[in-house]
C-alpha cells in the first residue's frame, strides 16, 4: 500500500527526477551559448530539493518501504543529503569547463549517477542495492570518457568501463551465493538466516571476500585501486572530483549497512581483514602519492589513502565507529571538492595541472592559493580544519576498539601525508614562475568558481571548529545501526 511514508522515503530521489525532466525540456529550448546555465539549474534545483527534504522529508523511527527494499532512517537521508551537496557543487563546477559546461546530457547524466546514490545509502535489498550500484555507475563510465577528442579521458573511460564491470560480476556473484545461502536477499532477514544455517566461516568469508571486491573498487581500496590514478587524471577534473567524493561516500555507505546489519556474526573474521586491507591501503596510497608530479595524479592516490583512513570507524564496529565514518565523509567530501575545485580554476586558464606549474600561485591569485592551502592542510589533517576533527573522530574509535596497532599506522602515514601536501604548498607559496611576471598571468574565478570554492572554504573551517552540530547529526545516523 502507498503511504505517505513510502512516498517521503523516496522523496529525494522523486525530486531529483522531476529536476532531470525540467533540464531535458528546457535545456533544447536555449541556445549554444546559454546552455551553460543548465550549471545554474541544475545546483538550485538540487540545493531546492535539499531544503525541502528537510523541510518534509525527515525520517522517524527507521522503516521499511516499498516490500522491504528501501530502509527509510536517518542513515539513509544524511548521505542522501551529502550527495545531493556534492552533485550542487559539482554541477556549479561543470559550467565554466568548455568541454562539458554547455552541453545538458552532462548535467543528466550528473542527476542520474546522484539517483543511483541515494538508492545505494537506502537499499535494505541485494536486488535494489546492484540496481543502485549500477545506476550510479553506468553515467560515471560515461561522464569519464566524456571528452571524446581527448585520448586520456576515452582511456580513462574505458578502463573505468571495463575495471568496474569485472568487480560488479564478481560482487554479483557474491550477492547470488548470499540468496542460495540465506534464501532472501532482505539484509535485514540475513542475519537470522546466517544464524539459523550454521554457515561455515571459510564458506563466508570467501562469499564476503567477493562482495568486498566490488565495494573495495567503489571506495578504492587496495588492491582495488588501481583504476583511480589513470581515471581522475583522464576524466574531466570535475568529473574526477565528483568521483573522489560523493561516489566514494555512497560507497561507504553500502559497507556500513551491508556489514553491519547483515553479517555481524562474521565480525570477527571480516573486521580482521578489513583492518589489514586498511593498514595496507593507507600505506601503499601515501607511498605511491610521494612519486607523482601530476596534481590530479596525487589527489587520486591521496583519495586511496583516505580511505583507508575511513576504514577505521568500520572496523571499529561500534556506534563511535560508524559515527566517525559519516562524520569523516562529510569532511572529506567539503575538503576534497575543494581540492578538485582549485585544480579546476587553475586548469582552465592555463590548461596543465602539473605541480610545478602551481609555482607562483599565490601571487597569480593569492585568494586561490588560501583555498588550495586550506583543503591541503585539512586533508593532511592539520587544525582547524574538518580534516583534523575527522580523524581525531576516526583514530578515537579505532583505540576503543582494540586496534591500537592500526591507529599507530594511520599516525604514521598522516605524517607521511604532511610531506606532499606541504611539497605543493612550496611550489604555491614559495616557487615563481620561470619568468617571475606572475602580475602578467593572473588566474581569475569565475562566478560559479567564485561562489562554490568559497562555500566550500568555509564549510571545511566551520566542520574544523564548530563541530558539534555535525558530529550530533552523524551519531543519529549511526544510531539507527545499534
Amino acid at each position: 500500500m502507498f503511504t505517505s511514508t513510502t512516498f517521503l522515503s523516496i522523496l529525494p530521489e522523486v525530486l531529483i527526477l522531476v529536476l532531470a525532466v525540467l533540464i531535458f525540456i528546457v535545456e533544447p529550448f536555449w541556445k549554444a551559448e546559454g546552455r551553460r546555465n543548465v550549471g545554474w539549474l541544475t545546483a538550485g534545483g538540487l540545493l531546492a530539493a535539499i531544503i525541502v527534504s528537510l523541510l518534509f522529508g525527515q525520517p522517524g523511527e527507521p522503516t521499511a518501504t516499498f516490500g522491504g527494499m528501501i530502509r527509510f532512517d536517518w542513515l539513509g537521508f544524511f548521505f542522501k543529503l551529502l550527495f545531493m551537496f556534492a552533485g550542487a557543487a559539482t554541477a556549479l563546477l561543470f559550467m565554466d569547463n568548455e568541454k562539458i559546461g554547455q552541453r545538458g546530457e552532462a548535467y543528466l547524466l550528473l542527476l542520474a549517477s546522484l539517483l543511483g546514490m541515494d538508492l545505494m545509502a537506502v537499499s535494505a535489498d541485494l536486488v535494489m542495492l546492484y540496481l543502485a550500484i549500477e545506476t550510479t555507475s553506468i553515467p560515471l563510465y560515461v561522464l569519464s570518457g566524456f571528452m571524446l577528442a581527448d585520448k586520456k579521458s576515452t582511456e580513462a573511460g574505458f578502463k573505468y568501463l571495463l575495471f568496474g564491470a569485472l568487480a560488479s560480476a564478481f560482487m554479483l556473484y557474491g550477492f547470488s551465493l548470499v540468496f542460495g545461502f540465506a534464501g532472501t536477499t532482505n539484509l535485514y532477514q540475513l542475519v537470522e538466516m546466517f544464524k539459523a544455517e550454521s554457515l561455515p566461516l571459510t564458506t563466508a568469508f570467501g562469499v564476503l571476500a567477493l562482495i568486498l571486491v566490488g565495494l573495495g573498487f567503489k571506495v578504492s581500496i587496495v588492491p582495488f585501486h588501481f583504476w583511480a590514478p589513470d581515471v581522475y587524471e583522464g576524466a574531466p577534473t570535475p568529473v574526477s572530483g565528483f568521483l573522489s567524493t560523493a561516489s566514494k561516500a555512497a560507497g561507504f555507505a553500502v559497507l556500513v549497512r551491508l556489514f553491519f546489519v547483515a553479517f555481524p556474526e562474521f565480525a570477527a573474521s571480516w573486521t580482521l581483514t578489513l583492518a589489514i586491507l586498511s593498514a595496507i591501503t593507507m600505506t601503499v596510497g601515501n607511498l605511491l602519492t610521494l612519486q607523482q608530479t601530476n596534481i590530479k595524479r596525487l589527489l587520486a592516490y591521496s583519495s586511496v589513502a583516505h580511505a583507508g583512513y575511513a576504514m577505521i570507524g568500520v572496523v571499529a564496529l561500534s556506534q563511535l565507529g560508524v559515527t566517525s565514518v559519516i562524520f569523516y565523509l562529510a569532511a572529506y567530501i567539503l575538503t576534497n571538492l575543494l581540492a578538485f575545485g582549485v585544480v579546476m580554476a587553475f586548469s582552465r586558464v592555463t590548461g596543465v595541472d602539473e605541480i610545478r606549474d602551481f609555482s607562483g600561485l599565490s601571487r597569480r591569485n593569492p585568494w586561490l592559493a588560501l583555498m588550495m592551502l586550506a583543503a591541503f592542510l585539512s586533508l593532511a589533517g592539520m587544525p582547524p580544519f574538518g580534516g583534523f576533527v575527522a580523524k581525531v573522530f576516526v583514530f578515537t574509535a579505532g583505540v576503543q576498539a582494540g586496534y591500537v596497532w592500526l591507529v599507530f599506522v594511520g599516525i604514521i602515514n598522516s605524517i607521511i601525508g604532511v610531506y606532499y601536501y606541504l611539497n605543493v604548498m612550496k611550489f604555491v607559496y614559495l616557487y615563481r614562475m620561470p619568468n617571475e611576471d606572475e602580475e602578467n598571468h593572473p588566474v581569475p574565478l569565475t562566478r560559479p568558481y567564485l561562489i562554490t570554492l568559497t562555500v566550500l572554504a568555509l564549510g571545511v573551517i566551520l566542520i574544523g571548529t564548530v563541530f558539534a552540530p555535525w558530529f550530533g547529526w552523524s551519531d543519529a545516523a549511526a544510531l539507527t545501526l545499534f
